[in-house]
Formats: C-alpha cells, sequence, structure tokens
C-alpha cells in the first residue's frame, strides 16, 4: 500500500485555492478595515471573526450533507466548484468598495465572499480522506498543506510585489491575481480528478475501509468512553493552538507596521519565510509522524512555535536574524496541520468522514472567532507588545491537552525493505 503522490497533488488543489483566499483575507482585510475605513482594533477583530462565526455552523453541516450527497461528478466536487465560483465573484467586490471607501459594500461583499468560502471548505478537506486508505492519510495530510502552502505563498509573493507603499494603496492587482489562481486551481482539479470513479476503485481496493470504524471506534459506531475522552482533548487542543496561531496571523500585519515599522507589504517578507519552511517541511513532518506517531510529531512542533513565540519577544524592532524564529514557527506549524486532522478523522468511519471533518473545523473556527476579539481588545486596550505573550500561553496550554491524548495516533505499516519508505505511485 503506497501513496498516489500524483493524484493528491492534484486533489490538493482544492486547498490550494483555500489557502491562497485565507493568506489574502489575514493580510490585507485588516489593513483595508484599519485605515481605509479607520475602524478600532476590537471593531476589527469582531469583524475578522465573522467568517468563523459563519463556519462554526456551516461547516459541520455541509460535511455531513457531502456526506450524503450523490451525484455524477461525486459527493464533493459539486461543492468545491459552486463555492469557489461565487467566491470569485463577491471577492472581486472588495478592492472597488475599498477604492471608493463604501463601507456597506465592502462588508456585505465580504460577508458574502466568507459564506460562499464556507461553502466548500469541509467538503474540499474531506477530498483527500475520501480517495486515500486510512494508513496514508498523514503522508496524505502532508501534501495537501504542502498543496495550501503554495497557495499562501503565492498570495504573500503578490502581497510583497504588487501592493505599492503609501497610506491607501490599491489592492485590486492582488485580489484579481488570487482570484485567478482559485478560479484555475479548480479547473485544472475538475478536469484531472473523477471523484465519483476513483472513491468506487478506492472502495473496492479496500473494502474494509468504507463503511468500517477505524482501529479507535466502537464497533456500531459510536465512540467508546475512552475514545471519546480522547476525542474531545484533542479538539480541546485544536481550539488552543488556533487561539494562539490565529492571534498572530490576523494581527502580525498591524504588528509589523505599528511595532516594527514596515512599509507597503514589506511585511509579507517574514511570512513568507515561516510558509517556505512549512513547504519545506510538510513532507518530512508526514514522514516523521510514521516513524514515532501523530502525537509525538505534533507535540514536536508546539515546541518549536512556543519557543519562537518567546524569541519574537526580544525584537523590539525588525532584525533580519527575527526570520529564523519565523522558519520555526512555520516548522512547527507544519508538524502540527499534517496530522491533527488525520487524528480526528482516524476516529470516524469512511462514511462519517465528512461529518468529523466539520467537527475539526467547528473547533478551529471556533477558537477564530474568540481570538481576534480577545487579541484585538489586548492590542487596543493594553499594547501590541500583549501579541506574542498571548500567543505563548494557549500553545502551552493545548501542548498540556494534547500530552493526555491516548487515541487517534498513526499505526506504523511495516515495510518489506528499507527502499520502499520511497516507493511512489505512478
Amino acid at each position: 500500500m503506497k501513496l498516489n503522490y500524483k493524484r493528491t497533488f492534484l486533489v490538493g488543489l482544492a486547498f490550494l485555492s483555500i489557502s491562497a483566499f485565507w493568506q489574502l483575507y489575514d493580510s490585507i482585510v485588516p489593513l483595508i478595515l484599519q485605515n481605509t475605513f479607520h475602524l478600532n482594533e476590537s471593531l476589527i477583530g469582531t469583524i475578522m471573526a465573522l467568517d468563523n462565526v459563519l463556519a462554526v455552523f456551516l461547516l459541520p453541516v455541509i460535511g455531513t450533507l457531502s456526506d450524503k450527497v450523490s451525484t455524477p461528478l461525486g459527493k464533493r466536487t459539486p461543492f468545491i466548484i459552486g463555492g469557489t465560483a461565487a467566491a470569485v465573484c463577491f471577492m472581486m467586490l472588495l478592492p472597488y468598495a475599498d477604492h471608493n471607501r463604501i463601507l456597506w459594500l465592502f462588508v456585505a461583499a465580504l460577508g458574502l465572499t466568507l459564506l460562499s468560502m464556507a461553502s466548500y471548505r469541509s467538503p474540499a478537506v474531506a477530498l483527500m480522506p475520501d480517495l486515500t486508505p486510512k494508513p496514508l492519510r498523514s503522508a496524505g495530510n502532508a501534501v495537501i498543506n504542502l498543496m495550501g502552502a503554495v497557495g499562501g505563498m503565492y498570495a504573500l509573493i503578490l502581497i510583497r510585489f504588487l501592493v505599492p507603499k503609501g497610506e491607501n494603496p490599491s489592492y485590486l492587482a492582488v485580489f484579481a491575481g488570487v482570484a485567478f489562481l482559485m478560479a484555475a486551481a479548480v479547473v485544472i482539479l475538475v478536469a484531472t480528478i473523477r471523484e465519483k470513479k476513483l472513491a468506487a476503485e478506492i472502495a473496492a481496493l479496500y473494502p474494509d475501509e468504507d463503511d468500517a470504524p477505524a482501529h479507535d471506534a466502537a464497533p456500531a459506531g459510536s465512540l467508546a468512553p475512552e475514545v471519546r475522552r480522547s476525542l474531545f482533548l484533542i479538539l480541546i487542543s485544536i481550539f488552543l493552538w488556533f487561539t494562539a496561531y490565529n492571534a498572530v496571523t490576523t494581527a502580525f500585519s498591524r504588528y509589523a507596521v505599528t511595532v516594527w515599522k514596515m512599509e507597503g507589504g514589506g511585511f509579507a517578507s517574514c511570512l513568507m519565510v515561516a510558509m517556505v519552511a512549512a513547504i519545506i517541511s510538510y513532507i518530512p513532518t508526514g514522514a516523521l509522524a510514521s516513524r514515532i506517531g501523530r502525537k509525538k510529531t505534533i507535540l514536536f512542533g508546539l515546541t518549536l512555535m512556543l519557543i519562537s513565540y518567546s524569541a519574537v519577544l526580544f525584537y523590539p524592532t525588525y532584525n533580519v536574524t527575527a526570520n529564523l524564529f519565523f522558519a520555526l514557527i512555520g516548522i512547527g506549524w507544519a508538524a502540527v496541520g499534517v496530522n491533527s486532522l488525520p487524528m480526528v478523522v482516524e476516529m470516524s468511519k469512511g462514511s462519517e468522514i465528512g461529518k468529523y471533518t466539520g467537527l475539526y473545523y467547528t473547533f478551529s473556527m471556533t477558537a477564530q472567532i474568540f481570538t481576534p476579539i480577545i487579541s484585538g481588545a489586548l492590542l487596543q486596550y493594553v499594547s501590541y507588545s500583549t501579541l506574542f505573550p498571548y500567543a505563548m500561553f494557549f500553545t502551552a496550554c493545548s501542548m498540556v491537552t494534547m500530552s493526555m491524548v491516548k487515541h487517534g495516533d498513526s499505526r506504523p505499516m511495516q515495510k518489506k525493505s528499507a527502499l520502499e519508505n520511497f516507493d511512489t505511485d505512478d
């Protein structure tokens, strides 16, 4: 049994398009709200949490709905096509509203864009587990996260080079570039991945994968008490580390401008360092998990992130050596991201992957409702120096809860030879 890397990379195009948008959203929308519409930090944090409010309610519902849908294109593909098309149309209203300073149009377009994005995130993420046998899902998720990092890097490159310096730069070129990538990625995905056919082939090759619960689930599909406890603990851990990480990603552009006095799209350089490090690390951290287990790999990643958040406190102004710690943040986030979703869906059965994917996003998105508001209030009423201690605290808490998780880990397959570790399908 070996991962089909070519197919997994193509499946990852959906996540690539999603990640490109969210990188643009986290980096640019707060700046528009602050510089164009002159909103305060607390209100910016509240608006930045809107997508996560939608996600908490919609992602589990849509994930479960996509489990039950059957179309000639498959279960997930119709959601991906429709959601992407709507998001691309609505997001192009944002730079127009920014340029013309029309707040009501900006808020309305943002709400419709976020609704469109929420309509296909769970199906897009569930597509990889659908088309990947359970023992290979950490490796598959490494590829998916790698594709997501490429999408994020693309957005950061656009920001770095297409956002001019000045008080109210035009973001039209950046939004158009991301919209083009989103549309192109999904066109290629639909043209190359025949979801329904491939899902049938996987079910035929691995008949126990489709309906049987994972080794950690109870025979009837409901979770045994000890497994339910582990599921609760990992979901709490997901909430905590997203609380830390999302605070940094949503506030860093403002932190860089306010504290480090960086101009234009200069702040993107630090994020690009983290993104490159993550891209390099996704495949190795997936391989590491196959050797030492998902839980240990996640704890390793959280440790790197805690060290890095602590180190940034010693940089009152930007210094190029700070990039080392942004690189460690990227490596740490790769180790966490590759293995957390597979641990959750490991406790599901094949017919409930969308449901458990939605559950994962319920907790990650709840964190991203909570953290922009709370961290934004700290930035406004205390100081920007609270950002990284805030991230340190919640990362440390996530390490405590994650250390108590006992189920959902990977069970590495025994290789016949050392060379087989490098096998891939054509």
